[in-house]
């Protein structure tokens, strides 16, 4: 299923926004529990997630110099609160986008174009979905040059069957977003790199055992894709 076809050049960078997460990296924004990112990747605006309170994301984005009117596509994890909170507000300032959600997700209206998921899916060119895993949860893959990039919502249907799925795609370069209670750090040694945000328990614990893995995540952090840590 082909839900826009917006570049035919191959993706080999990309930039991610986190908007809303629980908690800060850029000072004068808002943590919330939530998890929302802006991710720019060729010509393509994705909003991944809206977090939880419309207002605390339009203030955020708004702070962070992201302009709503740009984005084309949102890109809905999952029919959770802190995932779809900010939704209307953002669609009350932009609702001409292809929104992409999990079947299980119900009342999405307003839009240009809405996009149902159930299996994997490419999206456009070098840009899939994992499709709706264990019946609740998609999430986000996108090829670079170093491999893709993984982007996760709460990590509900079990990272490792999310990581099976993306890895048909190839090497997983990255992982960013929420992780839950998942603790089986032995699956993330062949991935280059880790951003643990939003409900994951045991971020500490990713960071002592992959130091040079792990990427500080909250609101307001920038990544630029592929990842390399500067040399000490």
């Amino acid at each position: 299923m082909a839900a826009k076809e917006m570049t035919q050049n191959k993706k080999t960078e990309m930039n991610i926004a986190l908007i809303y997460d629980n908690t800060i990296y850029q000072s004068d924004l808002t943590a919330d529990w939530g998890f929302a990112a802006h991710i720019r990747v060729g010509e393509q605006n994705i909003l991944f997630d809206t977090g939880s309170d419309g207002h605390i994301l339009m203030e955020n984005m708004r702070k962070m110099d992201i302009n709503p009117m740009d984005i084309d596509t949102v890109f809905i994890s999952h029919n959770h609160f802190d995932h779809i909170g900010g939704l209307a507000a953002f669609l009350h300032v932009n609702y001409d986008v292809d929104i992409i959600i999990p079947s299980s997700l119900r009342g999405v209206k307003r839009a240009k174009r809405i996009i149902e998921i159930t299996t994997p899916a490419a999206l456009s060119d070098g840009i899939f979905s994992t499709g709706e895993l264990s019946g609740i949860e998609q999430s986000l893959m996108i090829k670079t040059s170093a491999g893709i990039v993984l982007v996760v919502g709460c990590s509900h249907p079990g990272l490792k069957n999310i990581i099976h799925v993306a890895e048909q795609q190839g090497h997983i370069h990255a992982i960013i977003g929420g992780l839950h209670g998942f603790n089986n750090f032995d699956i993330l040694r062949n991935i280059d790199y880790i951003c643990p945000t939003h409900c994951t328990r045991h971020i500490s614990e990713i960071a002592k055992k992959y130091p040079e893995k792990y990427i500080q995540g909250g609101a307001g952090k920038r990544i630029k894709l592929p990842y390399f840590k500067e040399e000490k």
